[in-house]
């Protein structure tokens, strides 16, 4: 079969979208391959098809559990086998995965970044025919980009496991230098290919307002627009404010945020996605794999601190194809932290040396211990202890996970370790002594190999099922297990999780790059000074200067922004006579007045409200006790 004839049979599509047929094929020959194209731009199916035409398993890197499981349920829908391996399964349902993996036909396998750093998963990586390696989201391995990870530079390594499997890397932002750093880090081959798709997405009129009233702004943009949107702010007290702020306005509105449960999440999504909620107001822990495509309005109440984090949160409009607003509104306060975004945000090494023996002596660590042990991570306790800003707090955490001293894993992934310190004659003699353990003992040793070697991941839900016990019973009974000496049990950390990956050093000893971090502070006040610039233009395209930013030079004004409607609006409209014209028809709330002459133009919109302001001050209109203008017949 062709790709065209998979596609047709199992996505139902009669031709390619641009630059699609050219990154299969390259896939499909072999070479390593970059491909950049816009959120909504049908990314997935560039290593999707090729899975179904090779031969093996196509290994997919992605960064989010959630969208793991949709598009593994969306390619099974389809009739693709396909898998995924995440936190929380038990043993035997990752038995059972790679099971289907290696004996099965499963096309597409899909995991995240810390699976792939697991040298038991690597082991068996080496059993697997792997047809290629697919790497979503692949601007979160530059160290230049504005989403870094720790946990992807590991994936490296997958290029040693399988040297002659083809690599593709797939994004919907990335600048020419992220773009380099993508294809060194991943050790992209000679020959190597890349297919990089227009920013411009024409249907999308980008806007930006320098706006004192914030609040004001968004409920006109809702009331105009129509439809249903997302709100975009930069904390999650503040997107419980908002969301709750709309609803006073009558506005059908949630809020999601990284720190709400994952039923409240998964609700609040679920709402919105079927627009029963008109209205979702997130941080930027909301969005990646959304595929909602008729969202009419992305607004950003805060600045964005990148273009890329910018580009790829406006994105989620308009996926349909049809008119959709994306607009950011800002003040001076925003501006001002912009510019000391980088000095609030990237930790020097003096700084990370201080924080590492902040955390080791907040964990009670002695020098020299602590190697492979999780705790909770209390970013409120640590931020107060140490005088830190959140953001200084998580940006210096994950340099540290750089450097190879901590971890952080996923909340959702962190598993129970489990390791046999006493011989089996002091088991079996233990048993004698204690048979009520003799069933969950027998069980655990039957279950899991190697346990007197060295740590191995347990489950203890699925010990539970073994032996008729619930999991906290199981969780009680192995921790008294290692108060009595018998094993070193590390139980799962609910929450949020730091793990040390090594034990405690001096902290004076630590070497941090000082080049490196002063290369690191450059490129982010540059991203920084970009998106001013953006925010600030008063002249130009806003669609041009995001073309730009990503290197793409060579194209059209988009003529619906805010910039190009100013530049291009005939100055003849009297404002002031077409309000006393339909105030002359009744009086009627502001909102409505703005609503009728704008047409959801927001400079126009703009204009009407500055115009109204001003013929209010010189008493032309009247506002009446239910807040409705009306002409002000004394006046004329």
């Amino acid at each position: 079969m062709s790709p065209l004839d998979i596609l047709k049979r199992y996505w139902g599509h009669e031709t390619f979208r641009p630059l699609q047929s050219e990154a299969i094929a390259s896939v499909l020959e072999g070479h390593d391959t970059l491909v950049l194209m816009p959120t909504g731009g049908g990314k997935s199916l560039c290593y999707q098809i090729p899975a179904l035409l090779m031969d093996g398993v196509a290994i997919v890197v992605s960064p989010l559990i959630a969208l793991m499981k949709d598009q593994v349920q969306q390619l099974r829908d389809r009739g693709v086998k396909a898998a995924c391996l995440v936190g929380g399964m038990t043993m035997q349902e990752e038995e059972t995965v790679l099971n289907n993996v290696l004996y099965g036909d499963v096309k597409l396998l899909y995991v995240s970044p810390e699976r792939i750093k697991q040298r038991l998963f690597q082991n068996q990586l080496t059993r697997m025919k792997v047809s290629l390696y697919a790497i979503d989201e692949a601007h979160c391995i530059s160290q230049w980009g504005y989403d870094f990870r720790p946990s992807y530079l590991e994936l490296g390594n997958l290029r040693t496991l399988h040297p002659t499997v083809p690599i593709i890397a797939l994004t919907a932002s990335a600048t020419p230098e992220v773009s380099d750093d993508i294809c060194r880090q991943l050790l992209f081959k000679d020959g190597s290919r890349r297919f990089c798709g227009t920013f411009v997405r024409a249907n999308l009129a980008y806007m930006a307002f320098k706006e004192p009233d914030k609040m004001g702004r968004l409920l006109r943009i809702i009331s105009n627009v129509g439809g249903s949107g997302i709100v975009y702010v930069r904390s999650r007290r503040r997107s419980h404010e908002v969301a709750m702020a709309l609803q006073g306005h009558g506005v059908s509105a949630e809020y999601y945020h990284a720190g709400r449960k994952p039923r409240e999440r998964d609700l609040c999504q679920k709402l919105w996605s079927e627009n029963k909620v008109r209205v979702i107001v997130a941080t930027n822990a909301f969005g990646m794999g959304i595929d909602k495509a008729d969202v009419r309005f992305v607004v950003h109440l805060d600045a964005p601190e990148s273009l890329e984090a910018y580009y790829q949160e406006a994105g989620r409009a308009g996926r349909d194809g049809q008119r959709a607003y994306c607009v950011a509104l800002y003040d001076d306060g925003d501006i001002d932290k912009l510019h000391h975004y980088a000095a609030d945000n990237i930790p020097t090494p003096k700084m990370l040396r201080s924080i590492y023996n902040g955390l080791c002596n907040f964990y009670r660590l002695p020098l020299g211990s602590g190697e492979g042990v999780s705790f909770s991570l209390k970013m409120e306790e640590l931020c107060k202890n140490y005088n830190l800003s959140p953001s200084m707090l998580y940006s210096a955490l994950l340099h540290l996970e750089r450097e190879g001293l901590i971890s952080l894993p996923p909340e959702d992934s962190l598993e129970s370790h489990l390791h046999a310190t006493a011989d089996r004659e002091t088991f079996y003699a233990f048993q004698l002594r204690n048979p009520q353990y003799a069933l969950l003992l027998g069980t655990i040793f039957r279950l899991y190999g190697g346990l007197f070697s060295d740590f191995i991941v347990v489950s203890e839900s699925e010990i539970g099922r073994r032996c008729a016990m619930h999991e906290q019973e199981v969780i009680k009974a192995l921790t008294r297990l290692a108060k009595l000496g018998l094993f070193d049990y590390t139980p799962r950390v609910a929450g949020a999780a730091i793990c040390f990956s090594s034990a405690r050093v001096d902290a004076a000893t630590l070497f941090f790059d000082e080049g490196f971090y002063r290369r690191l502070m450059d490129a982010t006040e540059q991203r920084c000074r970009s998106m001013v610039s953006y925010l600030t233009a008063s002249d130009g395209c806003r669609s041009q200067l995001i073309a730009a930013y990503f290197g793409e030079t060579d194209t059209s004004c988009c003529h619906v922004c805010d910039l190009c409607i100013a530049h291009h609006k005939k100055p003849s409209v009297d404002w002031r006579a077409a309000i006393r014209a339909e105030l002359q028809r009744g009086a009627m709330l502001v909102l409505d007045l703005v609503a009728r002459l704008s047409h959801g133009a927001e400079t126009d919109a703009a204009t009407v409200e500055n115009t109204v302001r001003e013929m209010v001050d010189t008493r032309e209109i009247a506002i009446d006790a239910d807040f409705r203008l009306h002409l002000n017949k004394h006046f004329f």
